[in-house]
């Protein structure tokens, strides 16, 4: 596993977002993420496919900062931006810190392999992937 040296996350403000579709339980008001990922999310890769023009392509598409990480309640335990706003270092796995995108897969933390792309499924289907 290569290490990087350069730890610019650690000074510098991280941009992103969440590609999960998440349901609120009525019951207990807690957010569950469901097996569904947005649109433009890579399955395969876990990459974004419009990243640079993801805003312009999906209005909903939330644009990361330390006060949103720290309002946003369904960013998972895992995700690097709520991580770091928690004070926490970026796990091992993180590409930042191993310099491989293959270490979150490797991991079982990523997605890959876990969930169906939002292309498939129509908008009133996504509550029958709440599981």
């Amino acid at each position: 596993m290569k290490q990087t040296n350069n730890q610019f996350w650690v000074t510098k403000t991280l941009n992103g977002r969440c590609c999960l579709h998440s349901v609120r339980d009525g019951k207990t008001g807690k957010i569950k993420f469901i097996a569904v990922s947005c649109r433009f999310l890579n399955i395969s890769t876990c990459r974004c496919m419009v990243y640079a023009d993801r805003k312009q392509r999906d209005p909903d598409c939330i644009a990361l900062s330390p006060d949103k990480v720290r309002q946003i309640k369904k960013l998972p335990y895992t995700c690097a931006y709520r991580s770091l706003a928690d004070g926490r270092q970026l796990e091992w796995w993180h590409p930042l810190v191993s310099g491989d995108p293959n270490t979150v897969h490797e991991a079982g933390i990523s997605v890959q392999d876990k969930v169906v792309s939002g292309l498939h499924v129509h908008p009133d289907d996504l509550e029958y992937f709440n599981q």
